[in-house]
């Protein structure tokens, strides 16, 4: 279902690529508004959805879509403009394949829809990982906020936090294909 939060998560994923044709175009002001702006209809979205009590399984899927593209895209462009180091990209995309690959062997071994629920600990390294781009996309912006940026020392955090998520995940996912009534492959 259409409602007011999907049409802002529809309208924060259509700002992903047009964040990054305007660091591709250098029109780092454009993009450092668009990433707010993003920021800004996550939180909207979310609170809409509570308050009007409009959550829809359709949103549920395209939220965490929107997040993960926004995040991902744009650590994959900033590593390529150097601003990034690339063992932080490739940390917290490895997490995020590792859960996508996991959630779907479960899947498929079991036929079975796993409910996901982010950790304490996965909500404070996305929130790091937001953190760091958005201090990036500031010196983009403006080069006198390069102290900021340095030393990396959110985007260190945000992998760390990142890494100990991807070490909690697995461990549910594991105990929850252990746990569970029928206790192993499909039909068995």
């Amino acid at each position: 279902m259409l409602n007011i939060p999907n049409t802002l998560t529809l309208l924060r994923i259509a700002a992903i690529p047009a964040t990054l044709i305007a660091i591709e175009q250098s029109r780092y002001t454009l993009a450092l508004i668009l990433f707010f702006a993003a920021g800004v209809t996550d939180a909207l979205d979310g609170g809409i959805a509570r308050l009007m009590n409009t959550r829809t399984t359709l949103g549920a899927y395209l939220d965490p879509l929107a997040d993960k593209g926004l995040v991902l895209s744009l650590l994959i462009r900033l590593t390529a403009l150097g601003r990034i180091p690339g063992w932080i990209l490739t940390i917290i995309l490895t997490r995020d394949l590792v859960c996508i690959a996991g959630y779907a062997l479960l899947f498929f071994l079991t036929g079975e829809r796993i409910e996901v629920h982010p950790s304490l600990i996965g909500k404070l390294a996305t929130f790091l990982q937001l953190g760091g781009l958005g201090i990036e996309m500031l010196v983009l912006h403006d080069a006198s906020f390069e102290p900021l940026a340095r030393g990396d020392a959110v985007f260190i955090g945000a992998a760390a936090a990142t890494a100990i998520s991807g070490v909690q995940y697995v461990a549910r996912g594991l105990r929850w294909y252990q746990t569970r009534p029928s206790g192993g492959v499909a039909g068995a």
